[in-house]
């Protein structure tokens, strides 16, 4: 057992992150418990070059070994350990600082809103702290992301998953929007390949490299985003996987269709990342995986598989996909290309999977993260398979038995 602590969520926007130097460090206090054994401590940080600037941390004032920049220049989890007799029971100082003057060094990740007494910053060594006007510009309140893992405890358990009722304005909206051959389509499995379709055609992938603006979690501004390509203060817009799911989830639950996101995960801290989504199928007591994306879904037999079957079969998916007509629109990109090619043939995005425990995005845009998949997977509202949290990803909280994924949707989302 172990337990995660935190003073965030992980809902981080990359533009608005802090920036950290000589003079400008930053401080996180976590309070701990008292430990006998050590912890580990997580960072999510980037440094802007290769070479000769290494990230400075301490502990409660006790220097440790600084971490030398990889080749790897985005936002990625790196994970130390902390030997227990540098913590104490209480409150507990970690202080990262680099070695450049200028905003040169290295990066660290901000989850933007809410004032914050946990998360401080200095621009003159340490003489004067403050715990507003965070984040390169000075501008925002918020929490740094550093996390640590105690070897005592445990997680809360997961969070029962949270429905959006067919009946919101919003929903009803969406509903409108809809083609009516799709929404008045007869069995399930048509209407859902349907609605894959309609989606994955809608418009152009788009991601973090692409664009500049990261569209909401609100299916009718990713479609307009989408197609436009231009969204927020007209930047250019980033409209990707997550949001074809999204899109796809929400206009499943308008037709009175329970369905759910899941986010996918290669190597740990990562970018062989995919997201997709799920829907429950009555007929075969599970939740079937759909790529709205690529439109496309994997069967076996004459039957849609789930994202564990998916697993099961370890690589080779090519003879199971069934492609729908949307994915002859995504393989005109070339990024798309690839991305079926090295990853999702190769099953190397489903190595792990987690789901994200809200669909109710109309109802509640303000829980929905404003940047996911534009850094390394970072939101604590994910829940991931009891094993992966021994095989990287201590920085999470929520880790759920299989019984947790395979139930069926606790209350009927009525059209």
């Amino acid at each position: 057992m172990s337990r995660l602590y935190h003073n965030e969520s992980g809902r981080v926007i990359p533009s608005l992150c802090e920036e950290l130097t000589r003079f400008r460090r930053v401080r996180v206090i976590l309070n701990l418990p008292a430990t006998g054994s050590d912890a580990t401590l997580y960072m999510l940080v980037r440094p802007h070059r290769v070479g000769d600037n290494p990230l400075h941390w301490s502990v409660n004032g006790i220097g440790q070994v600084a971490i030398r920049a990889g080749e790897d220049l985005h936002y990625k989890w790196y994970e130390r350990t902390v030997k227990s007799g540098d913590l104490r029971d209480g409150d507990n100082t970690v202080e990262l600082w680099a070695d450049d003057v200028a905003m040169t060094g290295w990066s660290l990740a901000l989850e933007a809103g809410g004032a914050s007494s946990n998360s401080a910053l200095t621009d003159d060594g340490g003489a004067r702290w403050r715990s507003h006007r965070l984040g390169y510009l000075n501008a925002v309140s918020g929490n740094y992301c550093v996390r640590m893992r105690l070897a005592e405890g445990h997680d809360d358990p997961p969070p029962d998953m949270a429905w959006e009722s067919a009946g919101h304005p919003r929903a009803l909206s969406m509903r409108d929007r809809i083609p009516r051959r799709i929404a008045n389509g007869s069995d399930l499995l048509t209407r859902v390949r349907a609605l894959s379709a309609w989606i994955s055609t809608s418009w152009e992938h788009s991601g973090s490299r692409r664009g500049t603006a990261y569209a909401p979690w609100d299916a009718e501004t990713i479609l307009a985003w989408g197609e436009s390509r231009q969204g927020h203060n007209g930047e250019s817009s980033i409209t990707m996987c997550v949001h074809y799911a999204v899109a796809f989830v929400s206009a499943c639950q308008a037709l009175g269709i329970p369905a759910r996101c899941a986010a996918l995960m290669g190597t740990p801290n990562s970018y062989e990342g995919h997201f997709v989504a799920e829907v429950w199928f009555d007929d075969c007591r599970k939740w079937v995986m759909v790529d709205p994306n690529i439109d496309a879904m994997m069967f076996r037999g004459g039957e849609p598989l789930s994202i564990p079957e998916i697993q099961e079969l370890d690589g080779g998916l090519a003879p199971y996909i069934e492609w729908g007509s949307g994915s002859k629109f995504q393989r005109t990109f070339s990024h798309m290309r690839s991305f079926i090619r090295d990853s999702l043939l190769r099953g190397v995005c489903f190595r792990h999977r987690s789901i994200w425990p809200r669909a109710d995005f109309f109802s509640h845009p303000e829980l929905t993260p404003p940047g996911h998949g534009s850094v390394s997977y970072c939101e604590t509202d994910l829940v991931w398979s009891e094993p992966d949290l021994e095989t990287g990803f201590g920085m999470f909280k929520y880790f759920a038995p299989a019984a947790y994924f395979t139930a069926p949707p606790e209350k009927a989302v009525h059209a």
